[in-house]
């Protein structure tokens, strides 16, 4: 058989209100003038939910078993998927492929369930390093059990981990139909081809490309996996839309910013919008957009007015659930004497993530400049982006922006430490911020808790025991349902009445001035 299905589940595979899993937040400046001007606006979904109500995993992992991988490599590799398999649980299915000259399905697809962790870890003790390195046929049979052989699909998260020290040639990942699974890469050390790995993972709709780079720590790729492995076990959202649609005769969408994520656009007489493809969110993971909106010529109005400049909407789907949000309006109030927003800064939540775009850009262009043997142009300019964040409001993210710099100059320093490194490390940051998740473990930029927690977790020695993704939901702080909140104010407002009518009563059968208590009153009246 291709695939076990997995036991039936002991809670309701379904939220009451999966609608709340995911909030949208806007940032833009309250007011623009009647003349014609660009606006920039941020949206931001936000995973709200908690990870105890997740989408259970079918993950393969395709292992690269070639003769380079001999020795340390690959019993990092080991250990990294001992990691694994004991961070899921028994409504997690996993598939465990490994790949030379050719590729071997060692085991269907099957739930990680107490019986079946014996035969995982000897599949995974078993593995040996022989061969070339056949990274195409290694993807496509994992692709395969996901794609063309998985029949229990509805609501499952599908994901493929591929992990790989070498390169391919006449490989055109274009070629690649992954459908809706996710494809995470990882390539080990100096003689990978991170534009290749690059190229497979952003192949998929929310794949990630990450670089290992060589070092006597074996648990530098335990490391590399485990906040991933730590996002894949808090999905709450699948298929996440966000859609953008200007108004007609107030503006017009000139630009969409969203890193790496897919865009459609569309327009009819009445309105054009453009609608970005995320994939999957994690719980306390964030999706940030930039909307850079033309906004039309309103000099011949009399007034000032408050303009609906566009709507925004989002859609996901959660364990078979389709969830449509509201709508909502972006709205800009429109003077004769607002700032000239070519003068005026935007909210300094805009500016910041702008001075990351920019950022991205910068390490971008040092790349194209350090590829053709310019390595000091490549460092003069990651020497002006460091200057550019010193301009920009001080924050956690912006340290780490700056951090994350400073690591590069040093790896930009020579030919010799860009090709063994630098390069590698420079492609893996514009994958993380392409994607907005993830980081390197110096510059963890896009870590939920989750994520951070499992950074920890894989620091630990090895005669540790690794808590199952379950484990991890328990110890988190349980997640209050939205809906009793309104019943919970309401009988704190009850209790608040009772004692303070009780302490007026005392108070004026005592021959106090029952005036005193005035403030209680007013304040009970706002429940």
């Amino acid at each position: 058989s291709d695939e076990e299905p997995p036991p039936p589940r002991s809670r309701p595979a379904v939220p009451a209100r999966p609608k709340r899993h995911v909030q949208l937040t806007k940032y833009h400046s309250p007011d623009a003038p009647l003349a014609p001007n660009d606006q920039k606006v941020l949206l931001e979904l936000t995973g709200i939910s908690s990870a105890a109500s997740r989408a259970p995993l079918d993950l393969v992992a395709v292992i690269d078993v070639s003769g380079s991988m001999e020795g340390a490599k690959l019993e990092n590799v080991k250990n990294a998927l001992r990691f694994v398999i004991h961070k899921l649980t028994d409504q997690d299915r996993l598939c465990i492929v490994k790949f030379g000259d050719k590729a071997e399905r060692l085991c269907p697809l099957r739930p990680v369930s107490e019986a079946s962790l014996a035969c995982f870890e000897g599949l995974v003790g078993d593995l040996k390093a022989r061969g070339g390195t056949n990274i195409r046929a290694g993807l496509e049979a994992g692709l395969d059990v996901l794609v063309a052989n998985r029949k229990i699909t509805t609501g499952r998260a599908a994901n493929v981990m591929l992990m790989s020290d070498g390169k391919q040639k006449n490989f055109d990942p274009t070629q690649l139909e992954p459908g809706s699974v996710a494809v995470y890469t990882y390539g080990f050390g100096a003689d990978h081809d991170p534009v290749l790995m690059r190229a497979i993972a952003e192949r998929s709709l929310d794949g990630l490309y990450s670089s290992v780079p060589d070092s006597v720590d074996p648990k530098e790729l335990t490391e590399a996996f485990a906040p991933i492995l730590g996002g894949l076990t808090t999905i709450i959202a699948q298929d996440l839309e966000l859609i953008i649609t200007a108004t007609q005769g107030e503006a017009t969408i000139k630009k969409v910013d969203a890193g790496t994520y897919r865009l459609r656009t569309s327009s009819d007489v009445s309105s054009s919008s453009v609608t970005v493809s995320f994939g999957t969110l994690y719980s306390a993971e964030v999706r940030s957009v930039i909307v850079q909106l033309a906004l039309n010529d309103r000099t011949a109005s009399p007034h000032s007015y408050r303009a609906n400049v566009a709507e925004v909407q989002y859609r996901f789907s959660f364990q078979g659930q389709q969830v449509n949000s509201s709508p909502e309006r972006i709205t800009i109030h429109r003077k004769r004497r607002a700032s000239d927003p070519a003068i005026a800064p935007p909210p300094p939540r805009v500016q910041k993530e702008v001075a990351r775009l920019q950022h991205v850009a910068s390490i971008e262009e040092a790349i194209k400049k350090a590829d053709g043997g310019e390595l000091d142009d490549a460092r003069n300019i990651l020497g002006k982006a460091l200057e550019a964040l010193e301009r920009v409001v001080v924050d956690p993210i912006v340290d780490m922006l700056r951090r994350e710099l400073w690591t590069l100059l040093e790896l930009f320093k020579t030919k010799e430490t860009y090709r063994k490194q630098g390069r590698a490390t420079a492609i893996s940051s514009l994958a993380y911020h392409g994607r907005q998740r993830g980081g390197s473990k110096d510059t963890p930029i896009f870590d939920t808790p989750r994520m951070h927690t499992n950074r920890e977790q894989a620091k630990q020695p090895d005669d540790m025991p690794v808590p199952s993704a379950d484990q991890d939901a328990q110890q988190e702080e349980p997640e209050v349902p939205q809906d009793v909140l309104p019943m919970v104010l309401r009988l704190l407002a009850a209790v608040l009445s009772l004692l303070a009518f009780s302490i007026i009563a005392s108070a004026r059968t005592s021959g106090w001035d029952g005036g005193y208590y005035e403030p209680y009153r007013i304040h009970l009246k706002r429940f």
